[in-house]
């Protein structure tokens, strides 16, 4: 005896194999026409059920900001301040070139005498020494104003030489030198011939103008050389 199907097992036919066999648990048991008995039990999970996935920070995928005491630091030597300023005050020994506006009697080359001093026709002995260029010009134009043998001086000075250098110790060549702009330390001991065998290249000992006796410093070409100073190369510990 051939059963009749429901109307709805012809779409069943066409349904993918998954869903087909779960309409069919629902509605029609193949071979019977009564409904299939549904389990009423809920459905337990098997196995632990996996924790959902904590959502991300807000500073994800953004370049978090680095704490810069844990980053290594550049390492720097500092020197001391007489070491890296240029030479700007004068001393006895450097030579000046004066020029007084209007007055050729006046303007002409100066040499600092070791009294610190330079002695000029009507204006006589002005002070010199210890001071710059600019301090020097309104010295002398005070003293010509003072004086009345001007009203109104106009007065500048400017370098002719500076005082020389001497370089004593391990060097091939020691003696005096004249000055130049920009001597550093490694170039004074070039100007004097270079190193003995016996020289040491890591240090140098240096007295500046006004000092009583000499000071270590680096060998360094940060080291500057100023109008007379006296360098020292010593000979090295072996």
């Amino acid at each position: 005896m051939t059963r009749t199907l429901p109307r709805h097992a012809a779409l069943l036919a066409v349904l993918p194999l998954g869903l087909a066999v779960s309409a069919c648990e629902s509605t029609l048991t193949l071979g019977s026409s009564e409904p299939a008995h549904t389990n009423s039990t809920a459905a337990k999970p098997i196995g632990p059920v996996a924790a959902a996935p904590q959502a991300l920070p807000e500073a994800a995928g953004k370049a978090m900001p680095l704490n810069s005491a844990l980053l290594p630091k550049e390492a720097k030597t500092t020197l001391p301040e007489d070491v890296v300023k240029p030479a700007q005050r004068l001393q006895g020994g450097d030579k000046v070139r004066i020029v007084v506006y209007g007055e050729d009697k006046l303007t002409g080359d100066y040499e600092i005498d070791q009294s610190g001093a330079i002695a000029m026709p009507l204006a006589g002995v002005v002070k010199a020494e210890g001071l710059t260029k600019d301090e020097l010009e309104k010295a002398i134009a005070r003293r010509l104003s003072q004086a009345r043998i001007l009203k109104n001086p106009i007065v500048t000075v400017s370098v002719a030489s500076f005082r020389p250098f001497y370089v004593l110790g391990e060097v091939e060549r020691p003696g005096g030198y004249a000055y130049q702009n920009g001597l550093n330390a490694m170039s004074a001991v070039a100007l004097a011939g270079g190193y003995t065998y016996r020289a040491s290249k890591s240090k140098v000992m240096i007295q500046r103008a006004g000092e009583k006796g000499f000071t270590q410093y680096p060998l360094s070409p940060e080291v500057q050389i100023f109008p007379g100073d006296l360098i020292s190369v010593p000979e090295r510990y072996f």
